[in-house]
């Protein structure tokens, strides 16, 4: 592995590398190590594993942080450096559990294991801001129904068209980039690929938007619910899964309903029924619940779920079918972990295979102006804590995932309601300090 990167490095001129590693809470924390010493790496970098969100303590030893060369990206906007994703590891050898691209690694050989490949892709909405982040960046865009108003777009032509440049350098296929339906707000659309290399991608597209936002003088975000009266961040997701060889779309039949096969639909069911315990992974925060249970916004409509429903090309549920062989799950926002997302949605998914989970009935009404009956369907959680706890009495993922892993994710993020249980707000201040 160092004697390819330091010929790498040479070739096309790099002299530092990023070796990076996303934490359970979905922060990147990388090292920057020069060219020069990139061969000392052979074995990994050494990260003090309590420094991070991985439920280890200071005295544990120093995990090992291996860079994958085949997912090694230049940085197009400043090609001097090169960024790869990292697997953990113990000083031993053994895996560390806790890592989210090794969970998602132990999903995707689940699935192969089955014969089957998986395909994904990732629509992330993000805000630009001022670089305090109190505002959007651009004042002038007011509109009610902001989405794809052209002038506000082209106001920010330079961030947006340095983005998308480095996709078309880095080989992604991006085919589209519009100002999404809130004020201040841009979803930037690439070609789908195989689970790993999206997640990758879709982990590097979140530094790179700062990155570039940041050299602008804005600020990105992709946090789910920044302002109360506009329309959140989500990370629509897109899924197909195919024969191992990757050759044979096996969600697609054009004799079937909607041109999905059994086999999709029953994958389909699997969403379904782990979908509430699903929704610690594809929607991680406090904030998340916002998003998911908001009342209308400024546009009209938040363009996200409530139930446990599917439809077809209809956004008002939490899974859309709009083309023949593959579906959108809506329910995930911009705070979901790139690699957790993709192991907790494969994972519930291949569930509904092997078990042939029905997915019911499908339901076309637009559940925002008729929303189905109450029962007829379950609600979605309506806070944080609700799907901490489904999460814990669900045991298809805490097996596909791993009992380890689980354990630990639950531990951290019951402490971090918590930290948020213990939080005077302003909100509470002002209804009860009077009361």
């Amino acid at each position: 592995m160092s004697a390819l990167l330091s010929d790498i490095a040479r070739e096309k001129g790099i002299r530092y590398f990023l070796i990076c590693f996303t934490d359970l809470f979905g922060v990147q924390r990388a090292k920057l190590v020069p060219a020069q010493a990139i061969d000392t790496m052979a074995n990994g970098a050494g990260f003090a594993g309590f420094a991070a969100w991985l439920d280890l303590t200071p005295a544990d030893p120093d995990v090992l942080a291996i860079p994958d060369p085949n997912s090694l990206f230049q940085l197009p906007w400043q090609p001097e450096v090169a960024w790869m994703p990292a697997d953990l590891y113990t000083m031993d050898g053994q895996p560390v559990a806790q890592t989210p691209r090794l969970v998602l690694k132990r999903v995707l050989q689940q699935a192969q294991d089955l014969g089957y490949s998986v395909r994904t892709g990732v629509e992330c909405e993000y805000f630009l801001l001022s670089p305090d982040g109190e505002q959007i960046s651009d004042g002038r865009d007011r509109a009610s129904k902001p989405c794809y108003d052209q002038q506000s777009l082209m106001r920010r032509f330079d961030v947006i068209s340095q983005i998308c440049n480095a996709m078309l350098e880095l080989g992604w296929g991006p085919y589209q980039n519009d100002h999404e339906d809130a004020n201040g707000q841009f979803e930037m659309n690439w070609m789908y690929a195989d689970a790993l290399v999206t997640a990758d991608r879709h982990a590097f597209f979140k530094y790179m938007v700062k990155a570039i936002a940041e050299k602008h003088g804005y600020r990105a975000t992709f946090m789910p619910k920044p302002f109360a009266h506009l329309t959140g961040n989500g990370c629509h997701t897109h899924i197909s899964v195919w024969d191992s060889a990757g050759t044979a779309n096996l969600f697609h039949d054009p004799q079937g309903e909607l041109g999905l096969s059994t086999l999709a639909y029953q994958f389909i069911g699997g969403v379904l029924h782990s979908a509430e315990a699903l929704c610690a992974f594809t929607n991680p925060t406090v904030n998340s619940y916002k998003r998911l249970h908001a009342p209308v916004t400024a546009s009209g409509a938040t363009w996200s779920p409530n139930t446990v429903s599917y439809a077809g090309n209809n956004r008002t549920h939490a899974i859309r079918i709009p083309d023949p062989g593959r579906f959108e799950l809506r329910l995930a926002d911009g705070a979901a972990n790139p690699y957790l997302l993709p192991a907790a949605l494969i994972a519930v998914g291949l569930d509904g295979m092997t078990q042939k989970r029905d997915p019911g009935r499908r339901y076309d009404n637009n559940n925002y102006t008729h929303p189905l009956p109450l029962g007829t369907v379950k609600l979605l959680p309506t806070n944080l804590l609700d799907a901490l706890r489904c999460l814990s009495g669900n045991t298809v993922l805490s097996q596909a995932l791993g009992q380890e892993f689980v354990a630990s994710y639950l531990k951290l993020k019951h402490q971090e309601w918590h930290d948020y249980s213990t939080f005077i707000s302003s909100w509470e201040l002002e209804n009860t300090l009077d009361c």
